[in-house]
């Protein structure tokens, strides 16, 4: 991980950071850095205390929790112009993290460290919105999730995920584990179900990636969640 100083500019990039005033600005923009981080790159993992807050300018961050079993499970990415809730509530409850994030990219992000967040905490209004925002969307997306995981059929949920993973392309680079691991299943319920995708002539399926043939059937099906 390198560092390099802040400067203003990244702050207009957060458009719930963008009302500060200007005495708060330079005081955020003098206690935070800019950091480079690989792609691959373990940022936290569980049980580790949260130094800094890390607000994204470019890249992704996947963040994951293990099952007792070992199985991974995906909560969320964290996209440029986004901040971890994981690494907020951490650190409002001085808790260790209880999941990892990994750089799924390169990754270049502004880090806040603890005492930077606890000033402006106490000190700003506007500051506290935006870290209550993003947590309470979060938090939001987490419930969905939940409700995906228990409540949902599988095939819906993945044709879904196909859709999402594709939105460049026909192509979604992942094995069928990792797939498993998105949608908090085993590898052996997703083969099955690609499996019947390729039988549909929805998918082509080669060593690491899923080829989209059947688009508007996969949203069909996807579609459907909402429909039931």
């Amino acid at each position: 991980m390198t560092t390099a100083p802040a400067t203003t500019s990244w702050i207009d990039r957060f458009p719930g950071l963008s009302q500060l005033p200007s005495d708060l600005r330079a005081d955020l923009v003098a206690g935070s850095s800019v950091v480079e981080v690989p792609a691959g790159t373990q940022i936290f993992a569980p049980g580790q205390t949260p130094d800094n807050l890390l607000l994204l300018l470019d890249g992704t961050v996947r963040v994951q929790q293990k099952s007792e079993t070992g199985r991974e499970v995906f909560l969320y990415r964290v996209h440029a112009g986004e901040s971890c809730v994981l690494t907020t509530a951490c650190m409002l409850a001085f808790e260790d993290y209880a999941a990892d994030g990994i750089a799924e990219t390169d990754v270049t992000a502004v880090a806040i460290p603890r005492a930077t967040f606890d000033d402006m905490a106490a000190r700003s209004t506007v500051f506290r919105q935006f870290i209550f925002t993003a947590y309470s969307r979060r938090i939001t997306d987490l419930f969905t999730l939940i409700d995906d995981i228990v409540f949902q059929r599988m095939d819906v949920r993945l044709a879904a995920k196909l859709l999402e993973l594709s939105a460049d392309g026909d192509v979604v680079h992942a094995t069928h584990q990792t797939l498993a691991n998105e949608l908090g299943t085993a590898r052996e319920v997703i083969s099955r179900t690609l499996a019947e995708f390729h039988r549909r002539g929805w998918v082509e399926q080669a060593r690491g990636e899923v080829r989209l043939t059947g688009r508007e059937g996969l949203s069909r099906l996807a579609r459907s969640a909402g429909e039931a």
